[in-house]
């Protein structure tokens, strides 16, 4: 089930099956008011202006507080142990050396952790976020190479690791599955993505293949990756009159506080979760042995704990991005039109996590054929539960699904532009819905025009400048719109003499995208207030409601929020104004925010301040809460963010280098609401993309299922000297069925980013590579 699918079951849950009945809406109308968002026909004002992030200035001055600077008194400092084979289990642990170390407060394995609960895995229910169905530290049973198996707890950090070292770990190998074709041997099964399979037939895909005139039929292999944000994951945490504090680096606040505290038998009042400011998550920011295990070491020693990991620490506990192999074949007319489009292959999984690499999700609604066949198989093997990473399925999808593409174009002698245009839906291809808002043909023509794309070489391998040939791709991304139910906001508005200033909390979370600054932009939009009239708090489980920043769908969920409190907001202001103001008898409807007030729409002379109305109620603030409406947007439209990529290379004929001179992303992702920070979402993600294409693998020893190269002078990511000049530019073109007629822009920068740069390559070089990372020894 995709997170589409999980919005629309939730939905229905809300709904007590009403959804069932639901009648075709007005093709300008957003479901909850059944008609737009006011903010999306609205081009003055903030939307749309580029505003630099409020929170800036305090992490350049080293005042943002991150998981690791924060102190409890009388804090100790933990270090792990790691298990160093695949499966099996520990027969001893020699920890004598540990616990005479200096300083060391406590050392615990599973003999003497306290009694836990298995996390909930992430999927299971709303709330659960657990990586995979694992006890943490309750047995002596080894699942994976590098799963925890003791922490140590000192009064330094550095006495905390020497004594980790000291212990000694005695096994009993069992036979595991850690080579890809082991895991294929055993047998592969349907994949599941959120409960539902990832599988998709429409007519006869097979037979249009093989009588198509043209065709093309290849394989494409994605590996491991993995996570690598500046701030490593680290949690403090105390145990405060029974309940747990947690200062940590989350991405889904409310619900992991809420899986931890059922590992602990906590109620969710019991458990106080933090996480203000996050150095990058990408889909790793979550729940992971650490957090448990730091939390069952404090209770044990009845002190409060720190426990980061080390860079290393990262690869041994925290999933990443899992492998494919992927099989694309597309037949097509000899005018180009697709007859066939089929997108399979296989992904692997641990046997105790749920979430495969789902890379067919981007074909699903990519492009126009009569027979599609969509299918993703399941390995399993003795491994690190793999996890969401930036455009999960999509990242890698769009890899295999845009070489194709290219070279079909190539066969038929086409364009690519041009026969990717050729082939464009005028609906959803799988589902059968109509676009919410499509506009990827303007995108991709203003990108071509902007890029120079006329100069490509028409022939692979013919342009040079002296020992580099020179090329150019593209290539093209999509990703979905999601918005997650269990959104809420709670505005509140304080007298400040005779003005107002707002206070808006959004239990959402904050990893350097420009999420605060976002939501102060559209509050005060709504609010009728300067932005620097408004305050945002968020990252904090005491606010009410769920945002999880996933999906790219936190914008929406967050506007969707701040919507229903705006409403609520006013009609309690209309109460409070009485009868001897000019508002008088006006219902919610009639009146708008405006200047620090309110008035009325049509008669802008009846109106009045906010501060006015609460000054003549004798009070000096307000509050609301209320709960953004069900997602019921999704179930009537196919809705989706689009890009063009435009790539130049430069290829090295003696050493096979590649150096990426240019990119430019058009993309097609409704209203845009902060130029600036979306400017630098777009980028950020298309320098993620450039890694995957050129240098990032996760070296993984298929004979003992240990990652070999767990730091970041082995694992290679771009430097400054490796990104070129990357310029950026969207439609803008709102879309009537979403909050501010926004999509998600965090996940479609990296989609097809790979694949862009693939088919610059062929075009540089006249060498077609299938597998990534693409590096020189392939070239050669």
């Amino acid at each position: 089930m995709s997170i589409v699918d999980t919005a629309k079951q939730a939905a229905q849950g809300l709904m007590q099956g009403a959804m069932e009945k639901l009648v075709p809406l007005a093709p300008d109308s957003w479901i909850p008011g059944g008609v737009p968002d006011p903010l999306i026909a609205r081009k003055h004002g903030l939307i749309g202006t580029p505003v630099s992030r409020l929170d800036g200035p305090l992490k350049v001055k080293g005042g943002a507080r991150f998981a690791a600077e924060y102190r409890f008194d009388d804090m100790v400092y933990a270090a792990l142990v790691y298990a160093t084979i695949p499966r099996g289990r520990i027969v001893a642990i020699d920890q004598a050396a540990a616990e005479a170390a200096t300083g060391v407060v406590l050392v615990m394995t599973h003999r003497n952790a306290p009694r836990m609960n298995t996390p909930a895995v992430f999927g299971s229910s709303p709330t659960a976020v657990g990586p995979a169905d694992l006890p943490i530290l309750q047995d002596d049973r080894i699942h994976w190479n590098g799963q925890p198996i003791a922490c140590v707890l000192a009064e330094t950090q550095e006495q905390a690791d020497h004594a980790a070292s000291l212990i000694a770990v005695t096994y009993d190998e069992e036979p595991s599955t850690t080579s890809l074709a082991g895991a294929k041997a055993n047998g592969m099964e349907q994949g599941l993505f959120m409960g539902q399979p990832l599988l998709n037939e429409i007519g006869d895909a097979e037979a249009a293949l093989a009588s198509a005139p043209h065709r093309i039929d290849h394989v494409y292999r994605t590996p491991r990756h993995n996570h690598n944000p500046i701030e490593p994951h680290a949690a403090t945490l105390a145990w405060v009159d029974g309940g747990l504090v947690i200062h940590d680096a989350s991405q889904m606040v409310t619900q992991q506080a809420q899986t931890i505290g059922e590992v602990f038998d906590l109620t969710p009042d019991q458990v106080r979760l933090t996480s203000p400011y996050v150095g990058g998550g990408f889909g790793s920011k979550g729940l992971w042995d650490h957090q448990v295990i730091g939390a069952a070491a404090a209770q044990l020693a009845g002190r409060p704990v720190r426990i980061t990991l080390s860079r290393e620490g990262v690869y041994r506990v925290v999933g990443g991005r899992t492998l494919t192999e992927q099989r694309v074949g597309i037949g097509a007319t000899a005018d180009g039109r697709f007859q066939a489009l089929i997108h399979s292959g296989l992904s692997v999984m641990t046997p105790h996590n749920s979430m495969p690499e789902p890379f067919i999700l981007g074909t699903r609604a990519a492009y126009a054929a009569p027979n599609i066949a969509l299918k993703v198989e399941i390995a399993r093997m003795n491994m690190l539960a793999n996890t969401f990473m930036r455009a999960p399925g999509e990242a890698v999808g769009t890899f295999a699904l845009e070489c194709a593409v290219d070279e079909l174009a190539v066969q038929i002698g086409i364009d690519p532009v041009d026969l990717r245009i050729l082939n464009e839906p005028d609906k959803d291809p799988t589902s059968g819905l109509p676009f919410s808002s499509r506009h990827i043909v303007e995108a991709w023509r203003r990108g071509a025009e902007r890029f120079g794309w006329s100069d490509r070489p028409a022939t692979p391998a013919s342009r040079r400048d002296g020992e580099w040939l020179v090329g150019m791709g593209c290539a093209t991304g999509t990703y979905p719109y999601y918005r997650m139910p269990g959104a809420e906001a709670r505005i509140t508005l304080t007298r400040d003499g005779d003005a107002v200033r707002a206070t808006v909390e959004v239990a959402a979370a904050e990893m350097g995208m420009g999420t605060s600054t976002t939501t102060a932009i559209v509050a005060a939009e709504r609010l009728g207030l300067p932005l620097d009239r408004v305050e945002v708090a968020y990252g904090d489980s005491a606010i009410p409601g769920a945002i999880m920043a996933g999906g790219s769908q936190q914008t929406a969920a967050i506007g969707a929020a701040v919507i229903a409190a705006h409403n609520a907001l006013v009609a309690e202001l209309l109460k409070l104004a009485g009868n001897d103001s000019g508002l008088a008898g006006l219902s919610p409807d009639d009146v708008g925010s405006v200047d620090g007030g309110l008035s009325k729409r049509d008669d802008p002379v009846r109106r009045e301040s906010y501060a006015s109305i609460l000054s003549r109620a004798r009070r000096d603030s307000v509050t609301v809460t209320a709960a953004g409406s069900p997602p019921l947007e999704l179930m009537h439209w196919s809705m989706h963010s689009h890009s063009a990529l435009f790539c130049e290379v430069r290829v090295n004929a003696v050493t096979g280098e590649t150096r990426v001179t240019r990119m430019l992303g058009s993309f097609d992702c409704g209203r845009i609401l902060n130029p600036r920070t979306a400017t630098s979402q777009f980028r950020g993600g298309i320098i993620m993309g450039l890694g995957m294409a050129l240098m990032e693998e996760t070296q993984f020893d298929e004979r003992s299922g240990r990652i070999m190269n767990p730091s970041l002078a082995e694992y290679h990511l771009p430097v400054h000297m490796d990104v070129p000049e990357i310029d950026v530019i969207w439609t803008d073109i709102a879309d009537p069925h979403t909050p501010m007629g926004a999509h998600g822009i965090g996940e479609i920068g990296i989609t097809g980013v790979a694949a862009a740069v693939a088919n610059a390559i062929y075009n540089a070089t006249g060498k077609r590579v299938r597998n990534l990372p693409i590096t020189l020894d392939r070239l050669l």
